[in-house]
Formats: C-alpha cells, structure tokens, sequence
C-alpha cells in the first residue's frame, strides 16, 4: 500500500534536506582553503619578496620558523601551519634554508629557491648637498637614527593573526616603486626600500592594517617618520610626514590617520615613503595590499 501525499512530501523534503547539506559540507571544503588563502600576501621569491612554505598539519603545536637567525611569521592556513618569509633585496638568488622547531624541540629543515630579479635604476638630483655628503655632526646624528630604526624592525610581537592584507595608507600617485638601484646626484645609494606615494602636502596618512604604533620620531633622511607593529615581525614604517598625528604605544585600527604627507628629511618633493619589513627584512609593500587597493593606484 503506498503512503499518503503528505508522507510523500516528507521522504522528499527529508532527502532533499540531505542532499543540500552534502552541497553546503562540498563547499565550505572547496572554498575554504581560497578564503583563508586571500588572508596570505602575494607570494614572489625573489629578492624584496616573500615565500609561503608549508610546515605541518595544523593538528599539530605551532612550530617556530628561522631564517637567517632571524624568527619568521607562522601562521594556519589551508590545514597547515606556514612560514611567511621575508627575503632580503641582498639576498643572493638560489637555493635557501629555513629552519624549523617543532612542540617538542625537533628541528626539521626546509629548502626554497629564490628567482632573481633585476630592479630599473633611478637617477634623483638633490640641490641640498649634505643630504648627500653630511656633515661630521649629521654622520653622528644618522648613526643615532640607524640604532633607533633597526631596533624598530628587530621588534618581534607574538601573534595568532597578524593582518596579512593592507590598504594604500595614502590617496596619490606610486611616484618611485620598490627596489630601485638609487643615485643621488650621480653617487650610487642602498636600494629603495619602499614605495613612494607623491600627493600634496597634508594629505592624510592612515594605518592601512590594525597594529602597535612602536617609534615615532625625526630622522636625518627619513624626516619625520612613524613605526607600526602589526604583530610577528611585521612593522611598516611611514616617512618624510609633515606631521605625526600619533604617539608611541597607541593602538590603531585600520583607515586612523598617522600623520600627514610632508617633505622632511631627504627628498626632492612632498610623497610619503612607506616601508614593509618582514623578519627584518624590507620588502615589497604591493605584495600585502588587497585587490581593491592595486585597482585605486595611480
């Protein structure tokens, strides 16, 4: 004897449910490993970039990571924990270790490769000439400035989840991109370790990710500068500001205003200079930014 229309109804509202529930379970597989992947920075191996190096299951403790002596980002993502390394624009291209301390004390080790890559040179003409011979004094002022920024960048905060994606901190033109081989005035310079963003002078300058403000301060060359702590190695520094609306020790959000854009220290024009470092190592800001922010560039 069959059943009734409304036992029917059930039966098939029942498999219906089950089969709906397998789709959203295929899913929420499928997709998430892209959700968590878009949370990582773009992923370039060369010299001023970044590799992802898959460690262990995330079943697993949180291992720690090194390169070069240096602590290097971990973080989950895709059931795994990973490395984000930052790499040097002095590194030499070919193939690299990262060392590795998993829960209880083993080491493993890991080898990459790094592409090399060849940066476009830049010829800038400064009429101040001690910003391009200084002085005695200025010399003794710089080396106070060095130990005061590298201890910025040697700062390590633990962190479960460093943001990993940034906005543009400025609205402007990309006026100098990172990696260039710099002259001044014919006499060859360290590489340019950040992106230029040219826009008038007091154009806002905001965070472009949460994080720690860990150093403000006036630098010889750098001018009037701010230092964020986005947590496990990562700091982005912002300079030449014609003022810092910011002091040490605040937290931000993503979009405060930290100063705005000026033209102290060594420039030929108002831009603010924005640096990323990674495991003390400069790189490309454009890899942490999201695709909403490269499609507003100039």
């Amino acid at each position: 004897m069959q059943g009734s229309p409304a036992a029917h109804s059930i039966a098939w509202w029942k498999k219906s449910m089950k089969i709906n529930a397998g789709i959203f379970v295929l899913w929420l597989a499928l997709t998430a490993g892209t959700a968590s992947a878009q949370n990582l920075p773009r992923a370039d191996s060369v010299p001023g970039g970044i590799t992802v190096i898959p460690l262990v299951t995330a079943q697993e403790p949180m291992p720690r990571a090194y390169f070069a002596d240096q602590r290097v980002m971990v973080v989950r993502q895709g059931g795994f924990w990973r490395a984000v390394v930052g790499l040097p624009l002095s590194l030499t291209p070919g193939r690299h270790r990262l060392t590795v301390v998993d829960g209880t004390n083993n080491e493993r080790t890991y080898y990459f490769t790094v592409r090399a890559k060849k940066y476009a040179v830049q010829h800038l003409t400064l009429r101040n000439k001690r910003l391009v011979d200084p002085t005695a004094e200025d010399l003794r002022r710089i080396e106070r400035d060095k130990t005061a920024i590298w201890a910025a960048f040697a700062t390590w905060t633990e962190s479960d989840s460093p943001p990993l994606r940034f906005h543009m901190p400025a609205q402007g033109r990309l006026s100098s991109g990172f990696g260039l081989k710099r002259f001044f005035n014919n006499q060859p310079r360290r590489p340019h370790s950040g992106i230029d963003i040219a826009a008038p002078i007091g154009t806002p300058v905001t965070a472009p990710a949460p994080g720690t403000v860990i150093e403000t301060g006036d630098y010889f060359f750098n001018g009037n500068s701010v230092f964020i702590d986005h947590g496990q190695g990562l700091i982005s520094m912002y300079n030449h500001l014609k003022k810092v609306t910011v002091t040490r020790g605040m937290q931000v959000n993503r979009g405060q205003k930290i100063g705005e854009i000026g033209m102290t220290g060594r420039v030929t024009g108002p831009h603010l200079h924005w640096t990323i470092s990674l495991n003390d190592s400069r790189v490309d800001p454009l890899l942490f930014l999201s695709d909403e922010s490269l499609a507003q560039m100039k």
